[in-house]
């Protein structure tokens, strides 16, 4: 378990190098078979903790919740982007993310001087960033942007569930349960699809 007083390591190393508006930065949507993938940034007021805050995979959905009202109220700037099944298409998932992360930085109505992304590779920014390995349970700022991404991709697939009521996105959001699959094989992939992460899932029939 991550001692609250690490949770803020990274954002107060960049603000002793002399950065004003630190953002987190994260993802949510990766590896679905379905619907875009979402990137959050939010700039967290300096020393802020908010309370049960923790890597969005590891919270329940009413949790999650409730986090994100939170976070949206306390942050001093923050926006939600996405990439869409089509750009996922044309440029590969990897790259889809880090436009959604691109996308999401430009998008803040704070400007941010410094970034900390959750992973390994870092997005084409116009601002300094740090890459952090599981950032998203080391990071208070990308820990709430983990949440934001999440929850709204979340929204998003239960407005589609509407739209295709066949593949029962409401209960898996996309990824590619046992449900999900068998939803696929019997209806066919539909414009929500992401084509390229369905090949072997097509073909073996």
């Amino acid at each position: 378990m991550v001692k609250e007083q690490d949770w803020l390591f990274f954002e107060n190393e960049a603000y002793a190098r002399g950065y004003k508006y630190v953002c987190g930065v994260d993802e949510a949507g990766r590896g679905p078979l379905a619907g875009p993938v979402f990137a959050a940034a939010v700039i967290l007021p300096r020393n802020c903790v908010i309370d049960g805050v923790n890597d969005s995979k590891k919270l329940t959905e009413k949790k999650r919740e409730q986090l994100y009202s939170k976070i949206k109220e306390q942050s001093l700037a923050y926006c939600v982007a996405s990439a869409s099944v089509d750009e996922i298409e044309e440029i590969n998932i990897l790259n889809a993310t880090f436009l959604a992360m691109t996308r999401a930085v430009s998008g803040l109505q704070v400007k941010a001087d410094f970034a900390l992304v959750d992973g390994n590779k870092l997005p084409s920014l116009e601002i300094d960033a740090k890459a952090v390995v599981k950032g998203d349970a080391l990071s208070e700022s990308i820990a709430a942007a983990s949440i934001l991404a999440k929850v709204e991709r979340d929204h998003f697939m239960l407005n589609l569930a509407n739209e295709y009521p066949n593949y029962a996105f409401e209960k898996h959001k996309g990824y590619g349960t046992k449900l999900h699959i068998e939803m696929i094989k019997k209806y066919g992939a539909s414009n929500v699809h992401r084509k390229t992460f369905l090949k072997k899932i097509l073909n073996k029939d």
